[in-house]
């Protein structure tokens, strides 16, 4: 079964930087895009940034320049390092990542989601 863990959410002040990271971990075959969303209060959860296997990257519009997205093959791990926040990044931000895994000996290919780590841009 394949499973991602978040770590890196917290308080920072307005300015500040924080740094998320994700980990995948089970019987993964193959990781395609691996990405962050972030939902905040009475908003919908939108894309924050994403990475593919073959090394594209898209952000979107109001994180352009103080977000930068990456990813560590070897450790099947992303991070989303966060500069320059505000306080409209408040919001939980939940991993994403499209894996290919083998589950009862068959391969299989799906979505999988990790549990959400909460950010909170405030003075």
């Amino acid at each position: 079964q394949v499973q991602l863990v978040e770590s890196g959410g917290g308080l920072v002040q307005p300015g500040g930087s924080l740094r998320l990271s994700c980990a995948a971990s089970g019987s993964i075959f193959t990781i395609y895009t691996m990405g962050w969303y972030r939902q905040a209060p009475g908003n919908q959860r939108e894309l924050v940034a994403a990475s593919t296997s073959g090394g594209s990257t898209n952000y979107a519009d109001s994180v352009k320049g103080r977000f930068t997205i990456s990813r560590d093959n070897a450790k099947n791990t992303v991070y989303l390092q966060m500069n320059s926040l505000k306080s409209e990044d408040t919001a939980v931000y939940s991993c994403y990542a499209n894996i290919g895994a083998i589950a009862s000996g068959r391969y299989g290919r799906g979505d999988y989601w990790g549990q959400g780590t909460q950010v909170t841009v405030s003075s």
